[in-house]
């Protein structure tokens, strides 16, 4: 099966906490305390597992940092999820309104990956 992804995945390592989930404009807000491991991360998304059940479709807020001093701030948005077993499931998240420019910081993170391998 050939891989139809907009951007390269590249692996992470990084632990997250969810605090909040909401539906478009703040609407239907779940508080919740979800800890969440990122697994990897591309231009346009993250992929993750956590033992939480998550709601497709809510978006919740992040800070990712991709070392040096870049930090990601964004709203990212839960578009699949896929159970790896009875406590875990795969959960894959679209960046939503993430501006271009940012490109750079993807670009070297790639090239620091590139360079450790």
């Amino acid at each position: 099966m050939e891989e139809k992804r907009k951007s390269k995945r590249m692996p992470i390592k990084l632990s997250l906490e969810i605090s909040d989930l909401y539906k478009q404009d703040y609407v239907h807000v779940i508080n919740i305390n979800a800890p969440i491991e990122v697994l990897n991360i591309s231009m346009s998304g993250i992929g993750f597992r956590s033992e939480s059940t998550l709601p497709i479709g809510y978006y919740f807020n992040a800070s990712i940092n991709l070392g040096d001093k870049e930090t990601l701030h964004s709203v990212v948005k839960i578009i699949r999820s896929q159970p790896i077993n009875d406590k875990l499931t795969m959960y894959g998240c679209e960046f939503v309104g993430m501006p271009e420019i940012l490109s750079f910081i993807f670009d070297n993170y790639g090239y620091r990956l590139e360079e450790e391998a």
